[in-house]
């Protein structure tokens, strides 16, 4: 049950990490499909408020676009994401090569 609080940490920055890579936004299922691709196995009650507590801390911002008649909600990283998730890669690196 623990394992779950991990992954969650590390779900964290793998949508920075994708935030990163796409500088148009994501939305949400988007990103359950990504993340599921990983391994990941997320509903929207437990990504959305993931993505409002980045949002909240200025890690991602969001803006309303309408997509093939639907509105949708696109998160991009900010500069503070960016700092934060290179500050991240860091010591996930120096982490993994201790623990592997």
């Amino acid at each position: 049950m623990y394992e779950r609080t991990i992954l969650l940490a590390f779900t964290r920055v793998h949508i920075l990490h994708h935030a990163w890579h796409d500088p148009q936004g994501f939305y949400g299922a988007k990103m359950i499909q990504e993340l599921k691709n990983h391994g990941y196995n997320l509903s929207p009650g437990t990504l959305y408020p993931l993505l409002h507590s980045m949002e909240k801390n200025k890690l991602l911002i969001s803006r309303t676009q309408t997509m093939n008649g639907k509105q949708r909600k696109l998160y991009t990283i900010t500069e503070k994401g960016k700092v934060t998730l290179q500050h991240l890669k860091h010591i996930i690196k120096e982490l993994s090569e201790e623990v592997m």
